[in-house]
């Protein structure tokens, strides 16, 4: 196969996959969910394949690009028809943090661990659970974030206060397993710890879901039932 060839039907490729993504829309890119992500691939394979393979010409790449886009274009047709259609080919939000608590069920569900809940909370600005009154799961991946009425669109200098010091929350007890590395950071031990547990009436941190603690704040904690209670 010559280098021509080649790039003849490269170019090919690349000119149906930009219009078959024009007619399509959008949120292959802005709002991919996990449907979108598999067809994505599966068109890069196509075309990407039939570059390397002497039996496939320019033809059936277009045919090949124009039937997963037919595809495509009728499961997009299908799910703004139809709302249970939707549901299962696009998926819906799932609340994660349900008036401050996690909801530790929502998450096993969703195969999301305490770990990535907080890497997600972060990229919303939210470094502590307890300024989070709702957190939604969104389709795509991402989350959507409900401050505590307290904490939204107020700041130290909308109110003519002086700056404070400002620290980062760290989470201390995660699944019912101490984060000794956390401790260590802030120069606390075991022992303080347990102590602070004892202090809001916790006597086994294995009972712990979450616990986290931030400088000049007492110790937030939540057991697993938390939500049911």
């Amino acid at each position: 196969m010559d280098y021509l060839h080649i790039g003849f039907e490269l170019i090919v490729g690349y000119v149906a996959l930009f219009i078959l993504t024009k007619i399509i829309g959008k949120t292959q890119i802005t709002q991919i969910t996990a449907f979108d992500f598999i067809s994505a691939l599966i068109l890069g394979e196509l075309v990407g394949n039939a570059l390397y393979d002497g039996k496939i010409g320019v033809k059936q790449i277009l045919f090949a690009v124009f039937l997963w886009g037919l595809l495509l274009y009728l499961t997009e047709f299908i799910t703004q028809k139809s709302r249970k259609a939707r549901h299962y080919l696009e998926g819906t939000p799932t609340i994660i943090i349900h008036k401050g608590k996690i909801d530790y069920e929502a998450l096993k569900r969703n195969h999301l661990d305490l770990n990535q809940l907080q890497h997600l909370l972060r990229t919303k600005d939210v470094f502590s659970v307890r300024d989070c009154e709702f957190a939604l799961l969104e389709s795509d991946g991402s989350v959507s974030i409900q401050k505590k009425s307290l904490l939204q669109n107020v700041t130290r200098e909308d109110l003519n206060l002086t700056p404070s010091s400002v620290s980062i929350p760290v989470a201390v007890i995660l699944e019912g397993h101490i984060i000794y590395d956390n401790l260590k950071v802030y120069d606390k031990s075991e022992e303080w710890l347990k102590n602070e547990l004892k202090l809001q009436g916790y006597t086994d941190y294995k009972n712990v879901l979450f616990a986290e603690w931030k400088e000049g704040e007492s110790l937030f904690v939540q057991e697993y039932d938390a939500l049911n209670s």
